[in-house]
């Protein structure tokens, strides 16, 4: 037996078919790796779903808790620019690409509360607004969904959802928006960072999700539900997750965290863990207790020796085919591929594989 993932009201279901292999999303490549600890994830490797998701829970969690004030001198180390490290590196008005319309230099441009208007000073947002969670630790002071970001956009986003906005009433120098939703699922105001960021966002709160997947029900928020993403949420942040793969920046904002936190974002070092847990196939039972028959590595298909898997077709998200290819040995080299979802159909049983 196989499965196809179809879309229905905004939240993926699973229709069963035979011969479908795996799923598998293709980020950019190119870019630098990632580096946890050696054996950091070792608990949470071949499993998928909500075991996936309670592994990861216990391998970052508890993490070293940071005082509120300290966040300034954190943001430091953790959201400085490249091109000068004495300048922060804020998501609402940067212009990748660009030269953005105000600077701001740690220390000195800092504030406690909101200006009247953009480009005065920034502060610390919270992406999951403290309201959402009561304003309660460990989540209040937790590097990996607080940023420095100018206070008056800061401000206009407020405790908004985020989502994509049709109408604007409020744009920012850099092209952040708020307004109502065009987002399937949800006809509220929303915020809507710039496409730059949109990933980084999406996987901030895979990890809050995952974090605090104990505690998470008590939260209040349209994008939460019974805690966890409600379904237009899931669907739209898997979308960012895909739409904007990790960047460099992320990478190193990840270790930057680590030395501060003592844990890790695990949705940036294995991307692939986000469509394990909530994409279109998680929690399929193809992932047994003696590890997958067939996973991705190096820009290749790789089998079990021991598994019967020889040709496979590879088709995009609407059917087209862009490979087909059998195993040399337990490998199969895969072309260059745009970004995108794929299928791979196979000669097997159902599998599910995520990049």
């Amino acid at each position: 037996m196989g499965s196809r993932p179809y879309a229905t009201g905004g939240r993926w279901r699973v229709q069963w078919l035979p011969t479908l292999l795996f799923v598998m999303l293709i980020a950019s490549t190119g870019i630098a790796s990632a580096q946890p600890p050696p054996g950091y994830y070792d608990a949470a490797y071949m499993l998928s779903g909500p075991a996936l998701r309670s592994a990861l829970h216990d391998i970052i969690s508890p993490h070293t808790v940071l005082p509120y004030s300290g966040l300034w001198d954190d943001f430091v180390s953790t959201d400085e620019r490249d091109d000068d490290p004495a300048e922060v590196w804020d998501i609402y008005s940067d212009e990748p690409g660009g030269t953005p319309g105000y600077l701001y230099n740690f220390g000195t441009d800092q504030c406690g509360s909101s200006p009247g208007s953009e480009g005065v000073c920034f502060n610390r947002e919270h992406t999951l607004p403290v309201s959402w969670f009561n304003d309660q630790s460990p989540m209040r002071t937790d590097l990996f969904h607080i940023y420095p970001t100018d206070a008056y956009v800061n401000q206009r986003r407020g405790n908004l959802p985020y989502g994509e906005v049709g109408s604007a009433d409020y744009t920012s120098a850099n092209g952040t928006r708020t307004g109502s939703s065009i987002t399937a699922g949800y006809s509220g105001e929303v915020c809507e960072p710039i496409d730059a960021f949109k990933g980084d966002l999406a996987r901030g709160y895979f990890y809050m999700m995952t974090r605090y997947m104990d505690v998470a029900q008590q939260w209040n928020s349209d994008m939460l539900s019974n805690g966890d993403l409600s379904p237009w949420a899931e669907a739209l942040l898997l979308q960012w997750h895909a739409d904007d793969p990790v960047s460099p920046k992320e990478i190193e904002r990840n270790n930057d965290v680590q030395a501060l936190q003592h844990n890790r974002n695990p949705f940036i070092d294995n991307p692939q863990w986000a469509w394990y847990i909530w994409g279109p196939t998680a929690g399929l039972a193809d992932i047994g207790n003696d590890g997958p028959d067939c996973w991705y590595a190096e820009g290749s298909l790789h089998r079990r020796p021991s598994h019967e898997i020889l040709r496979v077709v590879v088709t995009d998200a609407i059917g087209r085919t862009v490979m087909q290819g059998s195993f040399v040995g337990t490998s199969l080299l895969l072309p260059e591929l745009p970004n995108g979802v794929y299928i791979v159909r196979g000669d097997v049983r159902t599998l599910r594989f995520a990049r």
